[in-house]
């Protein structure tokens, strides 16, 4: 059960229906997780600054159990999550950001339970 969390300056038309499924698609392949176990929030329009500037930018939050608890793994997702960013957003490496957050399984609630008793 990955969560993303994307935050931009960018406008809500940046982050049409589309670019939400290519985003679910690329980073659950990276992730190595199934597309339907997403979770998915986007952010737009927010007051942002990277690096002094206002410039448009977006910082993504990705937190997963099993999948972003080295930094081994964590550069392979990074270079994959990069690449679809830059490409579908329009902004360079340098105005995005990117946070991975190693999850047990007892910090991921479901079904009324945690992930340990499931």
């Amino acid at each position: 059960m990955p969560f993303l969390d994307l935050q931009s300056n960018l406008p809500a038309s940046s982050f049409s229906e589309d670019f939400l499924k290519k985003l679910v698609s690329v980073t659950a392949a990276a992730l190595g997780k199934p597309e339907d176990r997403m979770h998915v929030v986007v952010h737009p329009g927010l007051p942002m600054i990277i690096k002094g500037s206002c410039a448009p930018c977006a910082i993504l939050s990705v937190s997963a159990i099993g999948a972003t608890d080295s930094a081994e793994k964590n550069k392979d997702h990074s270079a994959k999550i990069f690449s679809f960013l830059t490409s579908e957003l329009n902004l360079t490496e340098d105005r995005i950001g990117i946070m991975f957050n190693a999850l047990q399984p007892h910090q991921v609630g479901k079904k009324g339970t945690v992930m340990s008793f499931l």
